[in-house]
């Protein structure tokens, strides 16, 4: 488990002294993570000409930076 994900699970309480079990929690945090990433995806772009590129570049990237921070895979 990423230890990003590792430290909000201690924080939130839900530690490995917790009767949920650890793949369990993972696989929980995991598709938060992506939940979180294909919300990003889904902001629309709102220019009509060459922006729009620009616009869905970014927004890619930040789903894409979700997930790594997370290390997630897609």
């Amino acid at each position: 488990m990423n230890d990003k994900i590792q430290k909000l699970c201690l924080e939130s309480g839900l530690g490995y002294h917790s009767s949920v079990h650890p793949d369990t929690v993972k696989k929980f945090a995991e598709m938060i993570v992506g939940e979180c990433s294909n919300a990003v995806l889904s902001v629309p772009c709102y220019y009509k000409d060459y922006r729009s590129q620009i616009e869905e570049a970014v927004i890619n990237d930040c789903a894409r930076v979700v997930l790594e921070h997370f290390g997630v895979k897609e």
